[in-house]
């Protein structure tokens, strides 16, 4: 009997799913619970029915598992900013490198290829560079914090209710950031309470709160905070960008990011700076960037020099190569070869990464990398000469085809693929199987507590040898 939804189910969850959702069998009909661990036996209620599967959600425990631990945060199960603090550390990393392996042979059908031991995150808590917590009109609490018949908070400030786009938990704290991170989101919100001004309604368009946006330097210890509103209002936000640059010491720079956009994106249509330079300062490796407000840097840093470390491995450069740098964002990836090769070439969507980029390289020294902006379907034929290696380091989405086909058109010797989705990078991986092997797989964890994982493969031209 296949279930039904809103039925009551007695599970043992056999393995995870990419997804972060435990995988059980009910009568051969696989349902993926929400909350649940390999080893785990429990009640889950079914609250989606399709054809193939079911999807429910674990309501009791009957036995843990032996990978279970207790989550430290009392936001679990209701935020969706970790999926899995309620499995231990050691059994993430395991399932994480799973995912890898299973989506190359499943999806890509390849084999006799080495996965690497994952490299781990310095840190489990504490590792996030950034943080975005949404303001609300509707405050959604955890039961047993909301009193039946009392008045609900006149905003949130947190994180979103999972498949929602305008409830938002009101957050005390996120364990994922650092603890100024929490002393300041307290400080906003007491500061915000007095002022007299509403949260941002999306779906009535009114309201003036919308963002607060932190960001950190490991390097420095110094924090950025960005208040995303939709109109300028100086007399309102001057004294809380003073009053948190005096109770937080750490604090570098204040800016204002304000929006009339409709859609629930924290990116300003114009920036002022309330207190500081606009910027803050972080170092991967032995390399500077400044970041401003709306800059693409890697959310865990320690994680991401061991990631570009790999990388650098896995390029096995001499000196005198040229390298080719697809998707290559505000050029850190570039930046950390460039002493290794003869040049590098980086190709980017967005004008201001590039632009990030060129100023990156300035900050380090750099003079040998050369950036391209725009679609990298029309940009890849405006590169001179056969590249040695090229990086590739695409959205979760993958490669577009026609990239793929040019890709292949340019046969360079190397390609180091770098994914944030073991899936898409089976996809494209199975179209340049007929071309190219791989050879080797590294998986590094960036996101401790989450499902998500990242992965760099050396593929070599077939007919070269290692």
């Amino acid at each position: 009997m296949k279930p039904r939804k809103g039925q009551l189910l007695e599970l043992g969850i056999e393995k995870m799913a990419f997804g972060g959702k435990g995988v059980a069998f009910q009568d051969g009909f696989v349902v993926f619970v929400e909350h649940a661990a390999p080893g785990d036996r429990v009640l889950a209620k079914v609250y989606k029915k399709k054809k193939d599967y079911a999807e429910a959600r674990a309501v009791d425990i009957i036995e843990p598992s032996g990978v279970r631990v207790e989550p430290p945060c009392r936001y679990v199960p209701f935020c969706g900013g970790c999926q899995w603090q309620h499995i231990g550390y050691q059994a993430q990393l395991e399932f994480k490198q799973g995912f890898v392996a299973e989506a190359l042979e499943r999806i890509a059908g390849l084999k006799d290829f080495l996965v690497e031991k994952i490299i781990p995150s310095d840190k489990v808590f504490g590792y996030r560079n950034k943080m975005e917590f949404s303001f609300s009109t509707r405050a959604w609490l955890p039961p047993g914090q909301f009193k039946s018949g009392g008045p609900r908070p006149p905003f949130a400030l947190g994180l979103h209710v999972p498949g929602t786009f305008h409830k938002v938990i009101d957050m005390d704290e996120c364990l994922l950031q650092p603890p100024d991170g929490n002393k300041i989101l307290k400080l906003v919100r007491e500061y915000v309470e007095k002022a007299g001004l509403p949260a941002y309604d999306l779906k009535t368009h009114q309201g003036f709160w919308r963002f607060v946006c932190l960001r950190h330097s490991d390097a420095r210890e110094e924090w950025m905070v960005n208040l995303v509103t939709a109109e300028e209002r100086g007399d309102i936000l001057a004294p809380l960008a003073e009053g948190l640059i005096m109770q937080v010491p750490s604090i570098r720079t204040v800016v204002n990011n304000i929006t009339r956009r409709r859609a629930g994106v924290a990116v300003g249509e114009t920036e002022k700076i309330l207190a500081g330079d606009g910027i803050i300062e972080d170092h991967i490796g032995p390399y500077r960037f400044s970041i401003s407000a709306n800059s693409f840097f890697q959310t865990n840093t320690k994680a991401a020099e061991k990631l570009y470390q790999r990388v650098a491995e896995f390029a096995e450069l001499s000196g005198g190569e040229m390298v080719l740098d697809l998707y290559c964002g505000t050029g850190t990836i570039s930046i950390f070869l460039a002493r290794k090769a003869a040049r590098v070439v980086g190709l980017e969507l967005s004008e201001i990464a590039v632009a990030d980029a060129h100023k990156n390289c300035r900050q380090n020294g750099i003079d040998n990398c050369h950036f391209i902006a725009g679609d990298i379907r029309d940009t890849l034929s405006l590169v001179q000469g056969r590249p040695h290696v090229v990086v590739i380091d695409p959205p979760r989405a993958g490669m577009h085809k026609d990239v793929v086909q040019k890709l292949l058109d340019l046969s360079p010797p190397i390609i180091i693929y770098v994914s944030c989705n073991p899936s898409t990078m089976a996809r494209d991986l199975a179209i340049l199987k007929d071309h190219y092997r791989l050879e080797r797989v590294q998986p590094v964890d960036m996101f401790p507590n989450t499902y998500h994982v990242e992965s760099i493969a050396r593929l070599a031209k077939n007919g070269k040898k290692d």
